[in-house]
């Protein structure tokens, strides 16, 4: 029998999960190949050491979020079958014209009572328009009736009657947008407001680096992967399969698949040549879509001793420097060390604006940012370490409106249904919403997959039984032979004849959150 030869785009998170997925949940030989034009696995997931001492610090991705308390949380799940601990994150402070606000009683005291009340309204006016089982589910929703998702997020923070309190929630908000409020919708600007909300989710991080993550997975998986393939052009040919062509130090390497996996960012898909015209086409509005590119700039310093924990409590405090940017505690993740190491998540316009500078000009720009309380700290500067992410996440994750799940990881459903995306900014632009999608993905084509078995298996007795016509056996053969495009129409909404089942998507939804016995 001939076994399935699947090809996945891209060796983050999001190719890996893929392949994790479908090897745990097929019943079916296939062959999986695994393609990542750099030298390593992981993507934006990156934990570095310094030189000096053996302190780590997130250079990429900063942290995980925690659903568990509303409903199932997969990837809560995932890292708990892979062994890893977990480490709590979470912080209230933010500093603001260099007074050390850690609560909004602070900002009262600070500002006056009306900037209090002004963040009270909006506070209520945020957990009205969503619940938290609304936020749970608001990533698997298509289109929206609601008028703040065509709003920007910016004429909503203009609405609010008190400048210390609008800016306050700037501060506050913008490093987890990545871009600037009047280039995202309210809704988005709302839903990242109340995650600093427990009841809706908390924040986490795993022992020993985030990039623990995809390395464990890398290890557990059988795939063939190949490092430093770059994919240049993918085609249909003649049988019905597709080509891939990559680059690999000089040489043009040819492959062809039976299913085709892009699990790259958007802004990447344009880099690949889509052979014929339909789906160039569809690639290329799907890429126009979801074209909202949003920017993080990591900077990462070790210091002699953390010398600001007198003041600031917390895995992290929100700082007003550079239009409003997070400051994580870096050393939190390393106990025994008597060092302190702090990184500063940049975002938006700052991001890509100062990404032009040079290493030691942004690591004097985040010395300078501290605050007068804490100026001193610049003296127990010892290294410092610059990540740069331009366009590396999205502003307007799911789209404007959000599509339907299916339609959003399969572009072109009639000619090419077995070529899927997979990407974060399909969902959330996060670690849980890249496995969302690889998981959408990976149920699909499995369920394909033991469909194509089974077509074959039944071919195959279907020859048996007309070989045997000689013995008295009655065969009727029509419509029994194997044809790998005769239509897998799966459970979570993908139809190779896009005859899709309206049921489906919230029957997907709970497959989801669901993750492998496997």
């Amino acid at each position: 029998m001939d076994r399935s030869r699947i090809a996945v785009i891209g060796g983050g998170l999001g190719g890996i999960l893929t392949a994790y997925f479908i090897e745990a949940r097929t019943k079916v030989a296939c062959d999986i190949t695994v393609f990542e034009a750099t030298h390593r696995l992981g993507g934006k997931i990156v934990t570095r050491q310094f030189d000096f001492a053996p302190v780590s610090y997130e250079a990429g991705v900063a942290e995980l979020y925690d659903y568990s308390q509303l409903g199932p949380d997969p990837l809560r799940q995932l890292i708990a079958d892979l062994g890893l601990s977990t480490l709590p994150i979470e912080g209230q402070t933010v500093v603001q014209d260099g007074r050390i606000l850690r609560s909004p009683a602070d900002l009262g005291r600070e500002f006056g009572d009306l900037a209090e009340g002004a963040l009270a309204r909006f506070d209520a006016r945020a957990k009205a328009a969503i619940s938290p089982s609304v936020y749970y589910e608001s990533d698997w929703t298509s289109g929206t009736h609601s008028s703040l998702a065509y709003r920007t997020f910016r004429d909503l923070l203009e609405s609010i009657d008190n400048q210390a309190a609008r800016r306050y929630l700037d501060i506050m908000i913008h490093s987890d947008l990545a871009t600037e409020p009047h280039l995202t919708s309210a809704i988005y600007g709302l839903q990242n407001y109340l995650m600093n909300d427990p009841n809706y989710m908390r924040l986490y991080t795993i022992e020993g680096g985030i990039e623990q993550l995809p390395l464990e997975l890398a290890r557990r998986i059988r795939a063939q992967v190949r490092l430093e393939h770059c994919v240049t052009r993918i085609e249909k040919t003649s049988e019905g399969n597709y080509r891939t062509l990559a680059r690999n130090n000089g040489r043009l390497i040819q492959d062809e698949f039976d299913y085709i996996v892009v699990a790259l960012p958007n802004n990447w898909l344009t880099s690949i040549s889509w052979g014929d015209d339909k789906l160039s086409s569809a690639i290329h509005e799907h890429h126009v879509y979801y074209d909202y590119p949003a920017h993080y700039l990591r900077v990462s310093i070790l210091f002699s001793e953390p010398f600001w924990r007198e003041q600031l409590a917390g895995s992290y405090f929100m700082l007003d420097a550079f239009g409003g940017c997070c400051v994580y505690d870096e050393s939190y993740r390393n106990h025994a060390s008597k060092y302190g190491a702090l990184g500063w998540l940049l975002a938006g316009d700052a991001a890509m604006s100062m990404g032009n500078l040079d290493d030691q000009a942004l690591i004097k720009a985040v010395l300078d940012s501290l605050p007068a309380s804490l100026a001193h700290g610049r003296a127990r500067y010892l290294e410092g370490r610059v990540h740069r992410w331009v366009g590396a996440v999205n502003g307007m994750p799911g789209g404007r409106p959000p599509r339907d799940p299916d339609s959003r990881h399969q572009p072109e459903p009639e000619e090419h249904q077995d070529v899927l995306l997979v990407g974060d900014y399909l969902f959330d632009s996060t670690i849980n919403g890249v496995l969302d999608s690889a998981d959408l993905v990976s149920d699909w084509i499995v369920e394909c997959v033991q469909e194509d078995a089974e077509q074959l298996t039944l071919s195959d007795q279907s020859q048996l039984t007309v070989n045997g016509r000689a013995n008295g056996l009655a065969y009727e053969a029509n419509g029994n032979g194997a044809n790998r495009n005769s239509g897998c129409t799966s459970e979570n909404g993908f139809d190779r004849h896009d005859e899709r089942d309206p049921a489906a998507f919230s029957e997907a939804r709970d497959l989801s959150k669901r993750l492998p016995s496997g």
